[in-house]
């Protein structure tokens, strides 16, 4: 039979990037995602060069109750699902703790943090059932260190980082795998986000070096993904070979 995963976060970056790795080697896809528009033409594709199938999810991550809903009424043939990727997430400016804007840190709180929680507590009991399965949290470098004006975001990840430990504990016994990823900077939508769409400032980013990009880090979970049974990473922080950590950037 073939394996399912199920992607949060689907629509861009590395979420998009892995629904394209996977749906290649061979798997069944639920790809969710607040963008209705992209899922269906995510989906379309997927389904049209390779021979899987794919369930497009449109929900927030932040809304508890749409979560819970469309994951409780997954269709039987989706219930089993063998990986999640808790790939939701992002960063809402770069403020000194007195200038940060309160709305922004809600929402990363809710997305980055809560909504991690609410999917994989909707998931879980699918995979407690078959005694079965892979969680893998996309965590980042700054969850490891904290930054200049990187305050919220700071707290958010290292939050994931300290709730992916606790799923390992507490989830030995139900015999599903916890793993947390932890990218540096990587050249996807994320700065774009981060600055409300002033390219400029995104751009800026990137300039002088080579960034991670979305296959680099897709490649690192299929990677883990495909692992022996009996074989569990359980943490892993990945950079490009200009930066050191959250600190040093080569340019």
């Amino acid at each position: 039979m073939r394996k399912t995963i199920l992607i949060t976060g689907a629509t861009a970056g590395f979420g998009k990037a892995t629904a394209e790795l996977f749906a290649a080697s061979g798997w069944n896809c639920i790809i969710t995602g607040r963008r209705k528009d992209r899922l269906t033409h995510l989906a379309a594709a997927l389904t049209a060069q390779h021979t899987i199938e794919v369930l497009p999810l449109c929900f927030d991550v932040q809304n508890r109750k749409e979560v819970f809903d469309a994951i409780n009424q997954l269709p039987a043939q989706w219930k089993t699902i063998d990986l999640l990727l808790n790939n939701a997430g992002l960063a809402l400016g770069r403020d000194s703790f007195e200038a940060a804007n309160l709305d922004d840190w809600e929402t990363m709180i809710d997305t980055n943090l809560k909504g991690l929680m609410y999917v994989t507590k909707a998931v879980l009991p699918l995979m407690i059932e078959k005694k079965q399965g892979h969680i893998i949290n996309i965590g980042s470098t700054a969850g490891k260190e904290v930054y200049k004006d990187g305050n919220g975001y700071c707290a958010t990840k290292h939050a994931v980082d300290a709730i992916s430990k606790a799923m390992r504990i507490d989830l030995l016994p139900h015999r599903i795998k916890v793993t947390a990823i932890h990218p540096g900077a990587a050249e996807t939508e994320f700065s774009i986000v981060r600055f409300k769409g002033d390219e400029q400032k995104a751009d800026a980013v990137y300039d002088g070096y080579k960034a991670l990009q979305a296959k680099d880090v897709a490649d690192i979970i299929h990677y883990v993904a495909h692992l022996p049974a009996h074989v569990c990473i359980n943490d892993l922080v990945v950079t490009c070979l200009s930066q050191a950590n959250s600190f040093y950037l080569h340019k």
